[in-house]
């Protein structure tokens, strides 16, 4: 049975991914930060329905910390799909930002993807198959306003996307970003009312986490083999 650890797994868009990944029957890791009960609460729903999961709790902006987490789960054998979908928001213009609401964003979107996807490269590469999926935002494609850090953040991951991609090819390991525009849930909730979203988003709507969990599996699968090194959007037509 194939192993995923889902960072942020906890969350609206992570516990649909999380989901939507035990259906096709792979072990799920739920990692919260903050939010222990919240994944265990999604692994318990998932074993009800027969299927297997596990809850982690650390902080992936902690280089050591996290290490020793995954050095735990190797324990039970390699981990061949990694979502790096912890992240943060810490809004503010660049004008009046703190230094510590950038080096918070961007330690846990970019720092955080390094922390986690590190240590769980050799003993993937061994297995000649894998599949790396790191959450983006649209705010990386088009920028935002109050958002710099974010936006920033999320932009390097394009870069490291694409790079890792190019260094893992020839061992039949995938590495894509995907983009998410305007999701329904806590982060966008407070953030977009219905009319400003109607104004933005082409299709007039917010979509739903279960349509990026549905893009997530797919590049998981073994049909999505040829793709890798993609920033795939996911965004109603917005860009």
């Amino acid at each position: 049975m194939k192993r995923a650890l889902i960072t942020g797994g906890s969350g609206d868009i992570g516990a649909a991914i999380c989901r939507h990944l035990a259906e096709q029957g792979i072990h799920v890791i739920v990692h919260s930060n903050n939010n222990r009960s919240k994944a265990e609460a999604i692994v318990q729903e998932i074993q009800e329905n027969s299927q297997s999961a596990e809850a982690v709790s650390f902080d992936v902006s902690q280089h050591l910390q996290t290490t020793e987490q995954l050095q735990r789960l190797l324990q039970m054998g390699a981990i061949q799909i990694i979502i790096n979908n912890a992240g943060i928001h810490i809004d503010a213009p660049l004008a009046g930002m703190s230094y510590n609401a950038w080096r918070q964003v961007t330690d846990v979107s970019l720092q955080g993807f390094y922390n986690v996807t590190q240590p769980l490269l050799m003993p993937m590469i061994r297995t000649r198959w894998g599949r790396i999926i790191n959450m983006s935002s649209i705010a990386a494609v088009m920028g935002n306003r109050g958002q710099c850090n974010y936006a920033a953040a999320k932009a390097a991951l394009h870069g490291a996307t694409k790079s890792l991609a190019q260094e893992l090819a020839s061992r039949n390991i995938t590495v894509n970003a995907i983009a998410p525009g305007i999701i329904q849930g806590r982060m966008s909730e407070h953030s977009f009312d219905p009319q400003t979203i109607k104004t933005l988003v082409p299709m007039q709507r917010a979509g739903k986490p279960e349509e990026v969990a549905a893009l997530t599996a797919f590049l998981c699968s073994d049909a999505a083999g040829y793709v890798s090194g993609q920033i795939i959007g996911i965004n109603g037509a917005m860009a």
